[in-house]
């Protein structure tokens, strides 16, 4: 059975245009780590960035606020090393949904 990262879903009411679509998707993919490609990285938030930066050994950021006031975590990986990344995670049992711009 693969793991997932649900995790609380922010309110996407007072978020940046990206951070409201990452949230849209991730509510349809709740199950899974959802990868999200910013510029050269393809960045996860909030419970999922904890996950990711936890299994595979990466900094623990944070990003914008969230409607209550409250920095939201970010863990990224570059682009060029996305594919090593995510067959990691998948070794660790867990499900990864990636969104590409």
């Amino acid at each position: 059975m693969a793991k997932g990262a649900p995790g609380p879903v922010v309110q996407a009411g007072r978020l940046t245009p990206v951070m409201a679509q990452y949230w849209a998707i991730k509510e349809q993919h709740r199950d899974a780590i959802l990868l999200f490609h910013i510029g050269d990285f393809y960045e996860t938030f909030g419970g999922d960035a904890g996950t990711v930066a936890r299994e595979l050994d990466i900094t623990l950021t944070s990003r914008s606020k969230d409607a209550g006031g409250q920095k939201i975590p970010l863990a990224g990986v570059p682009c060029h090393a996305v594919e090593g990344y995510i067959a990691r995670l998948i070794a660790k049992g867990y499900k990864v949904a990636v969104c590409d711009q």
